[in-house]
């Protein structure tokens, strides 16, 4: 499975994950991959998982920097494929030391335009331009 398709389903696992409350987390996770027609390799399952479970964990310090970005605009308001797209980008950029921080922007801006809106290419990378600026100065 390439780094590609494993964020396409770590996307579409959190926006699920999203319409539940943190005790379903695992639940939903399970149910994401029963509903599947064919069962990913061993290794790509854990990888996806373990990175669920590092972003669900630091979703609150990763929302407080999407928020710091969004002057005007409350996270409730935003699009729910833009919060997940910009919470696996910024978990990357901050934490994942092996995905470059150029390469979590890039790739966040496909998976925005394949599951926001038209104008969510453009809205994600402006916000992670700016947390990424903030990143490197730290």
């Amino acid at each position: 499975m390439t780094r590609r398709e494993i964020r396409r389903h770590l996307f579409c696992i959190m926006f699920n994950a999203g319409f539940y409350g943190e005790e379903e987390y695992e639940e939903q996770y399970g149910m994401y991959w029963d509903a599947l027609d064919e069962e990913p390799e061993e290794a790509a399952k854990a990888e996806i998982h373990d990175k669920f479970i590092a972003i669900m964990d630091k979703k609150d310090e990763i929302d407080a920097m999407i928020d710091a970005d969004t002057k005007g605009w409350k996270l409730e308001r935003l699009c729910k494929a833009d919060i997940n797209i910009l919470r696996i980008a910024i978990y990357e950029m901050k934490w994942d030391e092996a995905v470059p921080l150029q390469v979590a922007i890039n790739e966040a801006v496909e998976l925005a335009k394949t599951y926001g809106t038209d104008s969510s290419p453009g809205f994600v990378n402006g916000i992670l331009g700016s947390i990424a600026k903030r990143i490197g100065e730290n």
